[in-house]
């Protein structure tokens, strides 16, 4: 089984509207083999907690504006380290840069697939110049 057309539309919008935000390596994955909750999950993130926030409420806008969908549950808004919107058929994770490298759920997810995003809904890749 594999991620429903919903889904991937979902992933989709929330992927194009972290990049508007400037997100950082914007992954998905389909996860719908390994998990009964959902089918997909979305990975990015933002070098500071405005930021995670700012991608947190374009996503939000851009899914309920284009796809018609709402979070059944958020969490982690209040620090913006770490927030996790469940709209059931995806799961976006929009973390901090430094709660990303630690929990590293890329590694976690590597065996399952990922799913394409369109030119320009990958985000930027931060190279070591960044940190200067």
């Amino acid at each position: 089984m594999t991620a429903t057309d919903r889904a991937k539309e979902l992933v989709k919008v929330a992927a194009e509207a972290a990049a508007n935000r400037l997100a950082e390596e914007i992954i998905a994955y389909d996860v719908s083999e390994q998990l009964a909750i959902t089918e997909a999950f979305v990975l990015c993130s933002a070098p500071n907690d405005r930021q995670v926030r700012s991608i947190v409420d374009e996503i939000e806008d851009q899914l309920r504006v284009k796809a018609g969908a709402k979070p059944i549950r958020r969490e982690g808004e209040r620090d913006g380290r770490w927030v996790l919107l469940d709209y059931a058929d995806i799961v976006v994770h929009i973390q901090h840069e430094e709660e990303r490298g630690f929990y590293g759920l890329e590694r976690l997810w590597k065996d399952c697939p990922e799913i394409d995003l369109p030119d320009g809904s990958r985000g930027t890749d931060r190279t070591p110049l960044d940190d200067q």
